[in-house]
């Protein structure tokens, strides 16, 4: 549900985002598992090296114009 909410309102903000499906791909799921004290939490969002575990468009949008800039206007 909350992956529901979030990518719609990242959409309408321009920025790029690459989506993955932790139930068909291990690797994205033990990824998620590392930053989420061991829960498959989503979503999980990266920016870069930055982690973001269940975040807000805001808090998503604030941490893209601090640690990747280059993506915002797009």
């Amino acid at each position: 549900m909350f992956c529901q909410r979030l990518g719609p309102s990242l959409k309408r903000t321009g920025i790029p985002m690459n989506r993955h499906n932790i139930h068909e791909d291990a690797d994205d799921a033990a990824l998620v598992r590392s930053v989420a004290d061991g829960n498959e939490t989503v979503p999980t969002v990266f920016v870069g090296n930055v982690a973001l575990v269940n975040p807000t468009t805001a808090l998503v949008k604030q941490t893209v114009a601090e640690h990747a800039p280059h993506l915002l206007g797009r």
